[in-house]
């Protein structure tokens, strides 16, 4: 076995042979120029003119969620809410295809990565990542804690990441939905990806895995950004795709602890990754000059059409629309190193309602903010998807819903808990639509939600005169400096009055109707907290 840059080389041989490794060319703990020069020479990649490492993720250019599964066993039997999300597999099958890996891994080139996941010391889970692809492996040392030297020395790994994506699954025997296979085996520590090139399974598979463990040691596990101003204030913004979580929560006046996923302890904020992993559609230097910035050498381009000089076309969605960028955290400026905060002064709920009839700014109580973290809500417009042509409501669960492993009680509870304690304050931000809902009116003006956002995190808005909605019971500010009056109430923007009264009260049904399945477990003042049915 041979062990280049490898002074830890007796504790890798005795990790691997548990893993019945024996032989074949092992390259451990490579610098990422030293992977840089592997990923190029083995033509995995090519070099853009900003010297970022461009790749291709074959015909995987996002995750595989019905491939994912956990594996059945005494630790996750009476812990995981088992459904649609979560899907079982056998301990059989996984040893079936674990050995595959193990066959395919001593036959072949190794780059193997020692690094952490979660910024604070007490939670941290120290990880070990083999991958076949040298690209592989610098996405991981972007997106995860890097050891220092000293660190290096000490580390043992407690979770292992095994990524070979040309080992395939037949499942005719071997109990997955297609060749490709995401197992996650919580009382094992091992993580198997085969049958797919797309990185990202590596970050959100980890990111579920502290789902799981965190909770039950009193830690929020959150998919949420999250930035620190000047007074030492934290504040978490939760949204899904399209919200402008990233938007709002890169601020000049502000660093950022993080853009994706954060754990909430007894000490305060932290950031469970190292790196971002940003989305590149349609980017350009003067909108998210951060992120521009931050595509240079050691960052690696996924999916993203370069021309004959090597220049990305960032508008160019020939291969997907899903075009994503990592890089160190330390790339972005302005970030808070090392990735830790204190408790949370404000949490913002982020909502794009194409429907046009939630408020713009609203202020929510502490069961108010537990359902609509359960509920998970924004609004798919016509075009993003194939198929839809109208507005679509979009819920997601704990505003990560294909990676919460307990049942939505267990992490609002959590977050209510913390709420109270810390005395956060919590608010429903819609960016979407005012005046009519897609197709009528218009989306919220930027400047303003960047108003009332900046309007919220000074504390300006805490005094200020509010009215309760009459259908969702959120009390609505009265007064937002830098934003017009008329603005704030979004029946007041609508020419149709009975047509908001139709289109608020069906929205109010369809949170009732995605609701009913955490009823259970769920307490009855956050089941009530909800809008009029």
């Amino acid at each position: 076995m041979n062990t280049p840059h490898s002074p830890e080389a007796n504790v890798l041989e005795h990790t691997l042979a548990d893993h019945g490794i024996s032989h074949g060319q092992i390259y451990f703990n490579l610098t990422p120029e030293e992977l840089y020069a592997e990923a190029l020479s083995r033509g995995e990649g090519k070099l853009a003119s900003n010297e970022a490492l461009v790749v291709s993720t074959g015909k995987f250019t996002g995750r595989s969620p019905k491939d994912k599964f956990i594996v059945e066993n005494s630790e996750s039997k009476g812990n995981v809410w088992w459904g649609t999300v979560n899907r079982g597999i056998s301990a059989e099958n996984f040893e079936r295809l674990y050995q595959k890996m193990v066959a395919a891994m001593n036959e072949k080139e190794l780059f193997v990565a020692d690094l952490y996941a979660g910024a604070e010391k007490e939670y941290q889970l120290p990880l070990r990542v083999i991958n076949e692809y040298a690209w592989h492996n610098l996405f991981c040392h972007d997106l995860f804690i890097r050891p220092t030297q000293a660190e290096l020395a000490e580390h043992r790994p407690q979770f292992t990441i095994i990524d070979l994506p040309s080992v395939k699954a037949d499942p005719k025997t071997d109990g997955t939905n297609s060749e490709t296979f995401i197992l996650l085996n919580l009382e094992r520590g091992l993580l198997l990806i085969g049958g797919t090139e797309y990185a990202g399974e590596m970050k959100k598979s980890i990111f579920t895995t502290l789902n799981y463990f965190l909770p039950l040691k009193g830690v929020m596990p959150m998919h949420c950004s999250a930035n620190i101003g000047k007074k030492g204030d934290v504040a978490l913004f939760f949204g899904l795709s399209g919200t402008g979580k990233t938007t709002l929560s890169a601020n000049p006046e502000r660093r950022l602890i993080g853009d994706d996923e954060h754990g909430w302890s007894d000490r305060g904020v932290f950031n469970f990754e190292g790196g971002c992993y940003a989305k590149c559609i349609k980017l350009s230097k003067e909108a998210e000059p951060q992120i521009w910035n931050a595509i240079k050498r050691g960052a690696v381009l996924e999916n993203v059409v370069i021309d004959e000089n090597g220049v990305p076309d960032y508008n160019n969605t020939t291969k997907t629309e899903n075009t994503r960028v990592a890089y160190p955290l330390d790339f972005i400026e302005n970030s808070v190193e090392p990735s830790l905060g204190g408790h949370p002064s404000n949490i913002v709920f982020l909502t794009a309602d194409a429907f046009g009839v939630l408020p713009p700014i609203s202020k929510l109580t502490k069961e108010q903010a537990m359902y609509h973290f359960i509920s998970g809500y924004t609004a798919k417009v016509a075009g993003t998807e194939r198929g839809v042509t109208e507005p679509e409501p979009n819920f997601s669960t704990c505003f990560g819903a294909p990676f919460m492993v307990h049942h939505p009680h267990v992490y609002a509870d959590l977050l209510g808990k913390k709420i109270e304690e810390h005395n956060v304050r919590c608010w429903l931000v819609n960016t979407g639509w005012t005046g009519g809902p897609y197709g009528v009116g218009k989306r919220m003006h930027l400047p303003y939600t960047r108003a009332m956002v900046e309007r919220l995190l000074t504390g300006e808005l805490d005094n200020v005169p509010t009215v309760k909605d009459p259908i969702f019971g959120v009390e609505i500010p009265q007064e937002v400096p830098g934003v017009p009056s008329e603005v704030l109430n979004p029946r007041d923007t609508w020419a149709d009055k009975a047509a908001y009264d139709k289109q608020a009260a069906d929205l109010a049904r369809r949170f009732h109707e995605n609701f009913k399945k955490f009823e259970e477990g769920t307490s009855e003042a956050v089941r009530k907290a909800g809008p009029k049915a």
